[in-house]
């Protein structure tokens, strides 16, 4: 088996902008802690970027302090970065090149958000033929309200990981992931 680690969207959008993380606790923790082991062990490591394709977006505008990487995941050594403008990280990007190029099979998602993002991508992933990996303690999300109806951040997340489970991702905690790089 040949991992990759794909850490999404880890940006201060999330910390400091529109969409505070919120669930689960530690959730930024277990992303550093991957990143780290994922170096330690050789496994490729991807950072995956978001920003608006309007030069004028209020949020993730392209340039702007909040579409920029956190700090801890910014100084973390990576083996690319990945720029999108959509919520698939193959979509338009040079993931999917570079990951063959890797000869890798199976791919590990953190980072934000859950239901978006990590969702999406995990399931481009599946389409492509990767086994997929999806870290449910290192991949995060925030309450959700709008003309649909409203959820909470803990059965956002745990409804995309039930979900996931079911027939796209192998859904495991960092610990569990951690055992597997042994």
């Amino acid at each position: 088996m040949s991992r990759a680690l794909i850490v999404i969207d880890v940006q201060r959008e999330y910390f400091d902008g529109a969409f505070p993380i919120r669930h689960p606790a530690g959730h930024l923790e277990a992303i550093l802690e991957t990143m780290d082991a994922a170096n330690e062990a050789k496994i490729p490591t991807v950072v995956v970027r978001h920003h608006q394709p309007d030069p004028e977006s209020p949020i993730f505008r392209k340039g702007s302090d909040m579409w920029q990487l956190h700090d801890e995941v910014g100084a973390r050594p990576h083996d690319i970065l990945v720029d999108k403008q959509l919520p698939g990280s193959f979509t338009n990007t040079s993931l999917d090149e570079f990951l063959k190029d890797a000869k890798v099979d199976t791919v590990c998602i953190a980072g934000y958000m859950t239901q978006m993002c990590c969702d999406t991508t995990a399931r481009q992933a599946f389409h492509r033929g990767y086994k997929v990996e999806f870290l449910k303690d290192a991949t995060g999300t925030l309450d959700v309200a709008n003309e649909a109806g409203s959820v909470t951040a803990e059965q956002l997340h745990e409804s995309i990981l039930v979900a996931q489970q079911m027939f796209i991702s192998d859904v495991i905690d960092k610990e569990t992931w951690l055992q597997r790089l042994g």
